[in-house]
């Protein structure tokens, strides 16, 4: 009987710690292959989180209303697979920071800590590691976040040489916030370039008064269509760029098909769930899932699958917002479509003036994994397709 530890994985770019909402099985139960196992909140939302491998749970060693950190093991499970064997006497280390690919691997050979536990300062593990580079004293900093947590703002602060920011009076940032701010400011170190074309929705309105009958299709969801084989014609413009710039593993790594964030907006701010293998979805199906997802996030119950590696983003302001608008992009992501409202305006058709329903369309990408010309061919597709 061999033991494997189960570990909690990295749900999205900026996610450093969890807290345990609740166990969903209990020690003695069996456990399948991609069941759910627990619920944590993560800044954004509360995620389900799988079981990557079948067994038998017989140790949990982390409890609700514990913080974890990225990495850090939560329960023992016992299954047949000798060469998985790994006993409790294994030594322990301090987990690495998981790539953003790590979110279905929940099985490590090596113990990790069960929780945030130290007899320092509270600090996350990235500020914990930029501080050790820099030769600083985290005994000597003060952290702002929630119980006086040491964050990485917090470190580099120290290393420009401002004050220690610690607990303030005023509006603190809620945790979609600071995960949205996080978020952005990786953004605006990626070279990001624009472009934009009109597109006429004329045939896309006929189309959805067709499939009525079999399904309630939404705007989205035929952008989400046209954008996913897009991205399968064009394997090129479907990667994100991976590692340092002037480091040997730098690289253009390509995506597992078509995998598209969604921009939606909370009360509290920004998510970006995934849709995964929009390519394999005709467009009912795109409907369906789109709408459980869009309810997921509302509810703010996400679950593992909504937060898989993706290269593309979409964000569709609505019928309310603005005719057209740039948005940044979502690290890791390589490419981000902005949609403007769909209005009536004049459109010159064989020298004719008529009126259509069209609405503007910009892409942002990263121009290290894309350059002008693939750009400008990626959006004329999807406006070909669409029209």
């Amino acid at each position: 009987m061999a033991r494997v530890l189960l570990e909690i994985p990295r749900v999205g770019l900026v996610m450093e710690t969890a807290k345990v909402q609740r166990w969903l099985k209990s020690v003695g139960d069996l456990v399948a292959e991609g069941e759910p196992l627990l619920e944590v909140e993560t800044e954004k939302t509360v995620v389900e989180i799988e079981a990557a491998a079948g067994g038998r749970l017989v140790e949990i060693l982390v409890q609700p209303e514990e913080e974890v950190s990225v990495g850090a093991g939560i329960a023992w499970i016992e299954n047949e697979k000798k060469e998985a064997a790994v006993t409790e006497h294994a030594p322990a280390k301090e987990p690495a920071a998981a790539a953003p690919t790590a979110v279905s691997n929940m099985m490590s050979s090596v113990e990790a800590p069960a929780a945030v536990r130290s007899d320092g300062p509270r600090i996350s593990p990235v500020a914990r590691k930029r501080a050790a580079d820099h030769g600083l004293d985290i005994a000597a900093l003060t952290g702002s976040g929630p119980g006086g947590r040491i964050q990485l703002e917090d470190v580099e602060r120290a290393i420009a040489g401002g004050k220690p920011a610690g607990p303030r009076a005023g509006t603190g940032l809620s945790p979609v916030r600071r995960a949205v701010a996080r978020a952005m400011t990786l953004s605006a170190a990626v070279p990001q370039f624009f472009v934009g074309r009109q597109l006429d929705c004329s045939n896309m309105e006929e189309m959805r008064k067709a499939y009525a009958a079999q399904a309630k299709l939404s705007f989205n969801d035929f952008l989400l269509h046209a954008v996913a084989r897009t991205l399968i014609e064009l394997p090129a413009f479907n990667a994100v760029f991976r590692g340092e710039i002037d480091s040997p593993d730098a690289r253009i790594e390509p995506a597992d098909g078509a995998n598209i964030g969604l921009v939606i907006a909370l009360d509290e701010g920004l998510v970006v769930p995934v849709l995964s293998h929009v390519e394999r979805l005709s467009l009912p199906e795109i409907a369906r899932e789109r709408e459980a997802l869009v309810e997921r996030a509302r509810a703010g119950r996400l679950q593992q699958q909504d937060s898989a590696p993706a290269s593309f983003s979409i964000s569709n302001l609505g019928t309310q917002g603005p005719e057209r608008f740039t948005a940044m992009l979502n690290p890791p992501q390589s490419a981000i479509l902005a949609v403007g409202r769909v209005r009536e305006a004049p459109v010159v058709l064989e020298g004719k003036i008529c009126i259509k329903p069209v609405c503007e369309l910009n892409l942002t990408v990263d121009h290290r994994v894309i350059d002008g010309r693939l750009a400008s061919k990626f959006l004329h597709r999807v406006v070909r397709a669409l029209e």
